[in-house]
């Protein structure tokens, strides 16, 4: 079986396993507890806290570990957005775009609907990828957050963060900026983006799922979803899974060791099997920004097809991917993504997205299964494996078409 759909779910890498496992045994304590054994544990979190905050260029005191990146997003953008309006004392403006993942629109409807906030939706280019002047344009005397996917899960497309933050900057410095990174991490720098707050997913770099982290400034007025213990020092209450945050720092430092001879590698790979899919397949249609995409990420939509069809017939082939964003599968209605960039409702339904692992085409001791290869033959055999897989593509459409 070939699995095609990372941005849904990675496996556990080896090294994390073993980095947490102690915490799931032998090291079990509760850090709030003032003995030896939840001691150990308070250690243990605390030195989770400082390398995940070295990765995105934080202090160890922004960090906060939730259950994942939903999650995260949840908290930056109702904690800070209802922070903000408690201290102004009066209700806030929101800005964010046309295509973000559901944990963050569904936020933004949420603040509108039961607090009364404003929220204003800008849209995307035909590649997904939003102008950083739309973002200033939209800033009013009552905006307190701006909210964008650095990598959109669905296409893929990357916005440019660093703009859209000077943009900010240079209308307003008192705006802060939240990227939703679930789908950056492991692909694209997490320091140096101008972000304030950033929302992580461990399961999507080779952690565990039930683990997150929101990395948000100190400065900021934060109100808390949860409430309790006053555990992350009153910004997320229940007791701390020192296992998760143990699995999520080791994830994110092998991630960010790796990420530029796999962003590299994998992209060029990537490539490759674009082109032979839109070359077999004529109904083919690249998706998100044929540049500025991450390195992982192939989405394409077949004109004439089901997409549901095409995903069954390549299961049946083998080859596992999705059509989109794993958050709301079992939905009828055509990606907002998707129509967000222009594309018909009929069109949408046809999509289907490849995501691929920093593991492909990768030497060494990390493969799957046989002997290590050298670089030169494992990238040969990642080439014929997506060259494979794109024939597959074509044949599956092939008979999606036929009805056979």
């Amino acid at each position: 079986m070939r699995y095609l759909d990372h941005a849904a779910t990675t496996p556990v890498r080896p090294e994390v396993l073993e980095a947490m496992l102690p915490f799931l045994t032998d090291r079990f304590g509760n850090p709030s507890s003032h003995h030896t054994v939840g001691e150990a544990a308070a250690s243990a979190l605390d030195d989770a806290r400082r390398r995940v905050a070295r990765i995105v260029g934080m202090r160890p005191g922004d960090i906060v570990f939730t259950s994942g990146g939903t999650e995260a997003d949840n908290l930056a953008i109702k904690g800070l957005a209802i922070g903000a309006a408690q201290h102004r004392g009066a209700p806030v403006h929101v800005i964010t775009t046309t295509i973000e993942h559901e944990a963050v629109l569904a936020s933004c409807d949420y603040l509108e609907r039961v607090h009364g906030f404003a929220v204003t939706r800008v849209g995307v280019d035909a590649d997904g990828r939003v102008d950083p002047a739309d973002i200033a344009a939209a800033l009013r005397p009552d905006t307190a957050l701006v909210t964008v996917g650095y990598a959109n899960n669905e296409i893929g497309t990357v916005q440019d963060a660093a703009a859209i933050a000077a943009a900010l900057r240079t209308a307003s410095a008192a705006v802060p900026l939240h990227l939703d990174a679930v789908q950056a991490a492991g692909w694209l720098p997490l320091s140096g983006t101008g972000a304030d707050a950033l929302s992580i997913a461990g399961h999507k770099v080779g952690a565990p799922q039930g683990i997150g982290v929101l990395a948000v400034r100190g400065r900021l007025p934060l109100e808390p979803l949860l409430h309790g213990g006053g555990q992350e020092r009153d910004r997320r209450s229940g007791t701390e899974n020192v296992a998760g945050a143990v699995a999520i720092a080791t994830a994110l430092e092998l991630a960010e060791a790796e990420r530029p001879a796999a962003a590299d590698r994998v992209a060029r790979l990537r490539d490759g099997f674009i082109a032979r899919v839109l070359e077999r397949a004529p109904s083919a249609r690249l998706t998100g920004h044929p540049v500025h995409r991450l390195p992982g990420t192939a989405s394409f939509t077949f004109a004439g097809t089901s997409g549901e069809a095409v995903l069954l017939e390549l299961e049946r082939r083998g080859i596992v991917s999705s059509s989109g964003s794993a958050c709301a599968a079992g939905s009828d209605e055509p990606s907002h993504v998707l129509l967000a960039l222009g594309i018909a409702p009929e069109v949408a339904q046809t999509a289907v997205r490849f995501t691929f692992g920093h593991d492909l085409g990768r030497s060494g001791p990390h493969r799957a299964a046989g002997a290590p290869r050298m670089p030169s033959e494992a990238r040969d055999a990642a080439t014929a494996d997506l060259a494979a897989v794109a024939d597959a593509v074509a044949a599956a459409i092939a008979a999606v078409r036929s009805g056979a």
